[in-house]
């Protein structure tokens, strides 16, 4: 991928340009004939200026159709030129075209089976898109009924390559054909979950991990996505390689009792220590809180004075501050005192912030200072809440004693944080925590959860590439009690517990 933004035509960052190089187009259909494939038809539908096209029918002699579609006519023109050689040999059909607004169906229907459809469709997200006033978007609505891109993809933020590759899985049908994509990880995991979760046997899968920052400049974790249906498996699972030219995969990732798990022996041999979907939790995993504000929220306490990120300094009342760490300190060994203070402007979600103002005036007067600062915070988290609202309190985050961990970095590591200064700690939003009573309560969970057992159990669902490996739904997949039991220390559990 180029460094700059746009193109001659100022539409790179738009269309989410990454042009793959030819070097990586030419592995990734090696790799794709040493994988068995033998296609007669190649389809490429963001095919930029026809590089895996030409990287195709030079692999496979079993190419007869080639066909590409691209929206910038530029590139069109490109492509065709690249692939003028091959007119002879093969039908070469590359037009300009959306591949959000065009009707596919007539342009499949020509295509012989093998089918196989490769390339590398657009790395942004749609909020990405909208920032730009981009118009090169997916429908809100699709032709299959299915309404309204939530309804796709499960998240409000997500990959366009995560919507294109949807759709075309649907494409391949009941036909003999695969699909094999660049895309992130993160994507090919989501598209897999999907299509386990449909009723066909699942189909052969393959992620083969390329070095995103060679071919695009990209610090991403990214892979070539195979998804066959000439070939069918018992089990919905899929081969992980460390590279494109890897002869044997270095992990299978899987779908067990409708989850996505990263090691499904591991999983099968823990299973046991799930909680149950109706259980009620006798320690409930909670988020530290979230504010969105940290240039005013967070302050550093010097000389009797705390000091936000502009450097000001303020004589604030102690009532509303509390000690805090974030994930970074939380992962660090040995873990250091706190830093930083917060400003915690409720004890419940909801209640008013007026008291503030008599409770501790230099507080009061702090807030309205930044005022306008806190009221631009975008999250919806905020309407119709007090002014200078947070999210994430009630008694927990006030618990003197706390068992927490980083949800952001690549460790799975349980700490017991108590008090600071006589105040209970709290944490910013990228860290959880069990709230407890007592340091000894504190220190037997975390022992708990430091164990074998429930790391295992833990490690058969966290994939480490992704952004926040880490979340509440994971830590609350594992039962506490399930767990005191493995260990024989149930009894010891319901006591701390009562």
């Amino acid at each position: 991928m180029p460094n700059d933004k746009s193109d001659a035509n100022g539409n790179r960052a738009e269309f989410g340009d990454f042009q793959t190089p030819d070097w990586l187009a030419q592995e990734v259909c090696v790799a794709l004939r040493d994988a068995g494939l033998m296609p007669k038809s190649l389809l490429d539908p963001t095919c930029g200026i026809g590089n895996f096209l030409r990287a195709g029918v030079q692999t496979f002699d079993s190419v007869t159709h080639l066909s590409g579609m691209e929206i910038n006519g530029g590139y069109v023109e490109h492509a065709r030129h690249r692939l003028r050689a091959e007119a002879g040999r093969v039908i070469v059909d590359v037009r300009q075209g959306d591949f959000f607004s065009s009707d596919w169906r007539p342009f499949l229907c020509k295509m012989p089976d093998p089918l196989l459809i490769l390339g590398n469709p657009p790395w942004v997200t749609n909020t990405e898109l909208s920032a730009l006033h981009s118009t090169n978007l997916p429908p809100k609505a699709n032709q299959s009924g299915q309404s309204g891109l939530d309804a796709l993809t499960g998240a409000s933020n997500f990959d366009i390559s995560e919507w294109m590759l949807l759709q075309m899985i649907a494409w391949l049908g009941e036909r003999r054909a695969a699909l094999a994509m660049l895309c992130k990880t993160k994507v090919a995991r989501k598209i897999l979950q999907a299509s386990w979760s449909q009723p066909q046997p699942p189909a052969r899968c393959q992620m083969r991990r390329i070095n995103a920052k060679r071919a695009f400049d990209a610090s991403v974790d990214a892979c070539l996505f195979l998804f066959d249906t000439t070939q069918r498996q018992e089990k919905a699972q899929c081969a992980v390689y460390d590279d494109i030219h890897a002869r044997r995969p270095s992990t299978v990732i899987g779908q067990r009792d409708g989850r996505l798990v990263a090691d499904p022996d591991s999983y099968a041999r823990w299973r046991h220590l799930r909680a149950g979907e109706r259980e009620l939790p006798l320690y409930q995993w909670r988020s530290g809180i979230k504010h969105d504000c940290a240039r005013v929220m967070e302050l550093k306490n010097v000389d009797g004075g705390y000091v936000n990120r502009a450097g000001d300094v303020w004589e604030l009342e102690p009532d509303y501050l509390y000690p805090m760490y974030k994930s970074s300190e939380i992962a660090r060994v040995p873990m250091p005192p706190p830093r930083r203070w917060m400003l915690v402007t409720q004890q419940t979600v909801g209640a008013s912030t007026a008291p503030i103002r008599t409770q501790a005036p230099n507080t009061w007067r702090y807030l309205h200072q930044h005022g306008d600062i806190l009221d631009s915070r975008r999250s919806s988290t905020y309407r119709k809440r007090p002014r200078f609202a947070v999210f994430g309190v009630g008694e927990y985050a006030f618990a003197r004693w706390k068992v927490a961990i980083s949800g952001m970095y690549k460790q799975l590591r349980f700490v017991v944080v108590g008090p600071h200064q006589d105040r209970p700690v709290v944490f910013d939003d990228t860290c959880y925590f069990i709230p407890c009573r007592a340091r000894d309560e504190a220190r037997f969970v975390a022992d708990l959860l430091n164990s074998e057992p429930a790391q295992q159990f833990y490690r058969s669902f966290i994939f480490w590439d992704d952004k926040r490996p880490i979340t509440a739904s994971l830590l609350r997949r594992l039962s506490l009690l399930n767990l005191a039991q493995e260990l024989h220390q149930d009894g010891r559990f319901l006591a701390c517990a009562r």
